[in-house]
């Protein structure tokens, strides 16, 4: 029988939901806002009348949450709010953005342009894109015009990851790969840190539930203890910042479940043998002038108490990252001879820290500054800005070299999500490029002419190479020459998307004024011999000098790397080539015509709806039973079967969601999986004896392979093996584990 929906308590609570979002965006109203923000919320409102959630509630409770979010978590004002508010009426009803352009004016109707889908008809999306990537290029590239559209978009992902347990599994692993693939590195990238964490912390919920509920309940279970060491660490430092008239909050703040998975999963240790599980932060009361004097102050005071690592020591005070971040972070000795992270920052910082470019907004809005007269070292606008900057030419790179969307997305992957180096020109001004940059992408940053002509540089008045790569605090003057020309082994040497699309360009350009050289060369050789130049003649070309693209040939002509001799000889061999031209007009087999095998059918899996399917299970990850698993649907190949940890399984889902097929295990004893288990230990004689004892004697597991070798007393050691499933291989591991010597037994991915 149907529950009865109560429409009056419904309707209560839509009410009481849009006035608390209306008390929190009311201090920031100026005239006329009151009036936008009620008329987005009655038009949100009549647009998604009688529409419902996956989950079943009234669908007008997600535009109001994006909304509270986009005040409450994001800082942003009311022409954000009412954008956020109508977010999804053109991409889910009848009306379009000129009705909103027209009711809502050009701002609010540029940022629900820029966070609305493209509808599905709009493009042919076959299997060389995909419109989850066409999306992402569309708000990106409308992201470089406006930041706030990202921003209501990272609210709209949030809510989303939020409530996602109504949805089907196959939607779960698809929108939290696209969180993590995307939103989660561009909260970051903005310095939303607390929607970041978030949103990863989410991820690992719906893609590893089992781990991310174990993490979960043993920060719960030590969190007693925890709070005990916290309390013990801080109390001789709130004492002495009291004696020196400091007023501060401390506190202890548990890491995220997410990072605490990464930790243990990049070290290879169990959750009890990571210590910095928490952080102490020291969030100061300061005047704007003294803030940085202030921190290095507390730091002093901090490393009384306790002997801090020097080697990390992080100074995002004087040096701010690119988003804006600024803290002072320094690792101490604990009493109990444990590691603990201390952050020490002022009340503006802390804000900025938690959300990003909005905070920025709101402290440059007060005239905040360092010291009168004195700018800050490095703002967050500029590095920001930078960032944009950098989105803007890749647009232009996109516009003019015509990228599919996949490339665009990776290459925005590339370049705006890695960490970055900090530099100097020779006066003083600070250059941010990605980590990894070298001399040529600097040159290349400062002018395209200074990049085409870069001989080498100075790097702190010492001469490099145009491949040396930058470190923080390098001082860089570039040595150029008018002689110099831009080669393809440039592209080796670079990283930046500004600097690969110059030398690209002007190759291209190279490439063509050769071309041309080249083929009127060709042209006015061959009509002394009465032969035209016509695709027969230049289908010949490819085969004779053995190179597919003729714009090549034509460059080896002008370039002399063909002679004129070569030419004739070519003439020669063509005019004797009659039979062979005609051989050659002939269809021909190809091994791309080749059919291609068909997966064998496994009966251990239902696909889909069904266990019939053809599939067959991924190489890059081998599945087995017990694993989580989704079926992906290739090209070539069929269906593969996945792991949902899957090192490929993040980027698939994020581009090519439409192609992930559901995929469960049926309960089958009789199959065996084939699985590689890397087995590490002190080495002694015996052990290998023990290991196959344990494996072929007592679990009567059969062996497909065994690779040892030992170094300096380390054994370590690769075992293939046949299981049934993942309990099956579970038990192996506990046995196996009990061998005197053995260390560490991982299951390795191909």
């Amino acid at each position: 029988m149907e529950e009865t929906i109560d429409i009056a308590a419904e309707n209560k609570e839509i009410v009481r939901r849009y006035r608390r979002l209306y008390r929190q965006i009311r201090p920031y109203f100026q005239q006329g806002d009151a009036k936008l923000i009620r008329k987005a919320f009655n038009t949100a409102l009549n647009a998604h009348k009688d529409v419902r959630r996956k989950s079943g509630e009234p669908y007008i409770f997600h535009p109001i949450a994006v909304a509270q979010i986009v005040v409450e978590e994001i800082n942003l004002g009311p022409t954000a709010v009412a954008a956020a508010l109508l977010h999804d009426v053109v991409e889910d009803t009848d009306t379009n953005i000129q009705e909103i352009e027209s009711s809502f004016g050009e701002n609010v109707a540029r940022l629900v342009d820029g966070v609305t889908k493209l509808p599905k008809s709009e493009k042919d999306f076959s299997s060389n894109t995909s419109q989850q990537a066409e999306n992402f290029r569309k708000m990106l590239l409308a992201m470089s015009d406006d930041v706030r559209i990202i921003m209501i978009k990272l609210a709209d992902r949030l809510h989303n990851m939020r409530t996602l347990e109504s949805m089907s599994r196959k939607q779960q692993l698809k929108i939290a790969s696209e969180t993590m693939y995307i939103y989660a590195p561009i909260a970051h990238r903005l310095g939303l840190y607390k929607i970041k964490s978030e949103l990863e912390d989410l991820y690992l919920k719906y893609t590893h539930e089992s781990v991310y509920r174990e993490i979960a309940y043993k920060l719960r279970r030590t969190r007693v203890q925890r709070d005990k060491f916290i309390k013990e660490f801080i109390t001789p430092i709130e004492k002495a910042l009291g004696e020196h008239g400091f007023v501060a909050s401390i506190f202890g703040r548990p890491k995220s479940i997410y990072s605490i998975y990464n930790k243990m999963r990049k070290q290879n240790i169990p959750f009890e043998e990571i210590y910095d599980l928490f952080a102490i932060r020291i969030v100061l009361e300061s005047e704007s002038y003294r803030e940085k004097s202030d921190c290095w102050r507390v730091y002093s005071l901090v490393t009384d108490f306790y002997r801090p690592n020097t080697d990390r020591l992080r100074d995002w005070i004087s040096t701010p990252r690119s988003n804006g971040y600024e803290s002072l972070h320094t690792t101490v000795m604990g009493n109990d001879g444990k590691w603990v992270e201390v952050q020490i920052r002022t009340r503006r910082m802390d804000e900025i820290a938690e959300k990003g470019y909005a905070a920025h907004w709101k402290y440059k809005e007060q005239n905040f500054s360092q010291k009168p007269g004195r700018k800050p070292f490095q703002s967050h606008e500029a590095g920001l800005d930078a960032w944009l900057k950098m989105v803007r030419e890749l647009r232009e790179t996109n516009e003019k070299n015509g990228m599919d969307a996949l490339e665009f997305i990776n290459e925005f992957r590339s370049n705006f999500f890695n960490e970055e180096v900090f530099v100097f020109t020779p006066k003083g001004d600070l250059k941010t490029l990605p980590l990894g940059a070298t001399t040529l992408d600097f040159a290349f940053d400062i002018h395209s002419e200074v990049g085409y002509q870069c001989l080498g540089a100075k790097i702190n008045q010492k001469l490099v190479p145009i491949n040396y790569t930058l470190h923080n605090g390098d001082q860089v003057e570039i040595i150029t020459s008018k002689k110099q020309k831009p080669n393809a082994d440039w592209l080796k040497f670079v990283i930046t998307t500004k600097a690969r699309t110059k030398i690209n360009d002007y190759l291209k350009n190279e490439v063509k004024v050769f071309a041309q050289k080249g083929k009127d060369i060709l042209i006015k050789k061959l009509k002394k011999y009465d032969i035209e130049l016509d695709n027969d003649l230049i289908h010949h070309l490819r085969i004779y000098f053995q190179n597919k693209n003729v714009n090549n040939i034509y460059v080896n002509i002008a370039k002399n790397i063909i002679s004129l001799h070569q030419i004739v000889t070519f003439k020669t061999w063509f005019k004797n080539k009659d039979k062979e031209r005609e051989k050659e007009k002939k269809p021909q087999k190809t091994d791309e015509n080749a059919p291609i095998p068909t997966p064998k059918p496994v009966d251990t899996l239902v696909v889909g709806d069904t266990i019939n399917l053809l599939y067959e299970l991924a190489p890059c990850c081998n599945p087995i039973p017990g694993d989580d698993i989704f079926g992906f649907t290739t090209i070539k190949n069929g269906i593969r079967i996945h792991r949902t940890d899957c090192p490929n399984a993040t980027s698939m889902l994020s581009k090519y969601g439409h192609r992930v097929v559901k995929a469960i295990w049926k309960s089958q004893e009789t199959t065996s999986f084939l699985v590689d288990l890397k087995v590490v230990g002190t080495d002694r004689i015996g052990l290998v004896r023990d290991l196959t004892r344990v494996i072929s004697s007592n679990l009567k597991i059969n062996i497909a392979s065994l690779n040892f070798n030992t170094h300096e007393g380390i054994f370590e050691g690769l075992i293939g093996l046949y299981v049934h499933d993942v309990s099956h291989l579970e038990n192996l591991r506990k046995k196996m584990a009990k061998i005197e010597g053995i260390v560490s037994i991982e299951r390795e991915d191909k």
